[in-house]
């Protein structure tokens, strides 16, 4: 149980696969204009995480155990038709959502993230309920970055903020900030 606790905390805080490693950026910086997009789009990429975790478990222990070479394209499959049912879903269910989201929806697909998540799950040999508390733990600390992130640039966007700075330059300065604060975490635990 303690070791299910640390893989969550490393990959929510620790090891943030956006703010530490720099995947999923395209999301980061696209949808986090709006706290409530960002949830939602966070969401979304929890649960597209979490398939992508029980598949590369499956893959890895019943489909490519003599065929390891095939696992890139096997996940990229896996990938495409998670997001594209999550597409489906969030279109019927939540059209405005789905406009609000716009292409960073189908963008998942080719979120380095995600695919980044069936690599590393696979590299560190996770089992099924490490993978998928890898998996949480991912798509939390995304999660996280695109709501800490979407609540600085709507506090930005209402305080007076010099037109030299304003608009994408001023969201790559606080990008680096938080980049740096969440790099603070690495030396927390020594098993991490």
């Amino acid at each position: 149980m303690e070791d299910l606790v640390l893989i969550f905390f490393s990959a929510s805080v620790i090891n943030n696969f956006t703010l530490t490693y720099f995947l999923g950026l395209c999301a980061f910086m696209g949808v986090t204009n709006r706290i409530d997009t960002a949830v939602r789009l966070g969401l979304a990429n929890i649960f597209v995480l979490l398939i992508t975790s029980l598949a590369t478990w499956l893959l890895n222990t019943y489909v490519l155990v003599h065929a390891p070479y095939l696992s890139l394209i096997s996940y990229i499959v896996v990938i495409a038709g998670a997001v594209q049912f999550v597409e489906m879903a969030i279109k019927k269910l939540s059209p405005t959502l789905f406009r609000a989201l716009g292409i960073y929806l189908p963008l998942i697909t080719t979120n380095c993230a995600i695919l980044a998540l069936a690599l590393f799950q696979t590299s560190r040999g996770y089992g099924l309920a490490q993978g998928l508390v890898y998996a949480l733990g991912a798509g939390v600390g995304l999660l996280l970055a695109l709501v800490i992130m979407a609540g600085i640039r709507e506090e930005v966007e209402m305080s007076p903020t010099s037109k030299l700075i304003r608009g994408t330059a001023l969201s790559f300065f606080i990008a680096g900030m938080l980049s740096l604060a969440f790099m603070g975490f690495a030396g927390l635990f020594s098993k991490a």
